[in-house]
């Protein structure tokens, strides 16, 4: 297929389907965008401290983390669209219980319970997009997946601020949230259903994916459409596997993928882990230099911007490229922008080298978008990947969770610019991580 026709399709079924796939992860990234950033206010005004508002915010992301297994459990025994109407529901308890709250502790347990729903609404949309979407144009459509998380990130904020301005009540961006969600869950379950009028992988690419061994993914040029590659029981990287028996459970497929996950999974927790840091690193960096807030704002502004306008890059990039081609950059560029920045701290144009590297790290972030989705699909047991992903999501958020404790830890015993440099350390190992194991667990056609 050529590329024009390939770039035809591609447009023709994301458009017919993009707002039952992607309508109830914007509706949802939206509300949490808006919602984020107030919730160490409303931890305050219920009484905590600095410290402990921090620990409720992080509540969200702790939610995530435990909640990745649990949807994978789900997702396999009663489909995406059942288990996104009933996370639906139950983070509309948790909106209840943020808005009414009497006491810091209810209100900490209804941020965690947003997390853990958030985790079903991710990772119900990772497993459809593995099991329903053309190789073809994979990487494309899980970009789009993480360019709409993006977009809630990127605008939920201005419509905070635009509630803030309206009500003065910090509650109304938690009722705000809510509206999302009576509307996805709507959405979800009197919209057209997905699951049944997606198209179909072509039994070609099935038959392409079964007869024999596929290149390794090298960094050439790729002409056709990426197959999965899928290990057997001991995670093997040559032999083909069943997949995973809905009835197999999520510990035993763990340990079944147990080899790719603790390869090319560890090697997507350092992007993850990279990644969050940077949303750390800016603020605190800016901060240090005794910015002012409006000044850092616009630095981490402008880098939120170039990160958002590239989403759709990667995928470009990965479909017609490989894989590799968008992991290797993305990591050398995030790697090395936070080992350069280390350096610049007392340095007399400090500020300017600040709004430099962090333009430089939105471009790597960027050019990242939709990788960890996308190499999980692509490793992923084809009959039932949902128990294998909840595995994968939450290896990589462990490492997004992970990296902000890290800066901490070490910024407390050392500075900020050697945390800051360690990052860049892990984004450098990363890098060479990926080059190790993407091309032996995701092969690409032969030319």
């Amino acid at each position: 297929m050529s590329d024009h026709a390939d770039s035809a399709t591609a447009r023709d079924v994301l458009w017919r389907f993009g707002p039952m796939v992607y309508g109830p992860t914007v509706l949802f990234a939206l509300g949490e965008g808006a919602v984020i950033p107030l919730i160490p206010v409303i931890a305050a005004q219920l009484g905590a401290d600095v410290a402990t508002a921090a620990l409720v915010a992080s509540a969200l992301v702790v939610g995530q983390l435990c909640g990745n297994i649990p949807a994978g459990w789900a997702v396999a025994r009663i489909g995406e669209r059942l288990t996104m109407a009933i996370a639906g529901l139950v983070s509309l308890a948790g909106i209840v219980g943020m808005a009414l709250a009497p006491s810091l502790g209810l209100f900490a347990i209804a941020v965690f319970l947003i997390g853990f729903c958030a985790a079903a609404f991710g990772l119900a949309r990772h497993s459809f997009m593995t099991t329903r979407v053309p190789l073809s144009f994979r990487a494309r459509a899980l970009s789009l997946l993480g360019g709409t998380f993006r977009l809630g990130m990127f605008v939920g904020p201005f419509i905070a601020a635009g509630l803030l301005a309206v009500f003065g009540d910090e509650h109304a961006t938690i009722w705000f949230f809510g509206g999302c969600l009576v509307a996805t869950v709507l959405l979800v379950v009197f919209g057209p259903d997905p699951e049944k009028q997606f198209l179909e992988p072509s039994d070609e690419e099935d038959t392409e994916e079964q007869d024999g061994v596929a290149a390794e993914d090298t960094g050439e040029p790729v002409t056709g459409s990426i197959p999965l590659r899928r290990t057997h029981a001991q995670g093997s990287a040559t032999t083909p596997s069943t997949g995973s028996d809905p009835g197999t459970g999520v510990l035993r497929t763990m340990w079944r993928h147990r080899r790719v996950l603790s390869t090319l999974g560890l090697a997507a927790a350092s992007l993850s882990a990279v990644r969050s840091a940077r949303q750390v690193v800016l603020p605190l960096w800016g901060v240090s230099l005794g910015l002012d807030a409006q000044t850092i704002a616009l630095v981490v502004g402008i880098s939120g911007a170039i990160d958002f306008a590239l989403f759709y890059a990667s995928g470009q990039v990965m479909d017609r490229f490989g894989r590799l081609w968008a992991a290797l950059p993305a990591m050398i560029l995030m790697g090395a922008g936070f080992v350069a920045l280390a350096f610049t701290h007392d340095l007399p144009q400090a500020a300017m080298w600040f709004a430099m590297f962090a333009a430089v790290l939105g471009v790597g972030n960027g050019l990242s978008s939709g990788i960890l989705l996308t190499l999980g699909a692509d490793v992923a047991p084809r009959s039932d990947p949902a128990a294998f992903l909840g595995s994968w999501r939450t290896l990589t958020d462990a490492g997004g969770a992970t990296a902000p404790l890290m800066v901490s830890a070490i910024a407390a015993v050392a500075s900020l610019s050697v945390a800051t440099g360690v990052m860049g350390a892990v984004g450098l190992v990363g890098a060479l991580a990926f080059v190790r194991w993407v091309p032996r667990y995701v092969p690409r056609t032969r030319p």
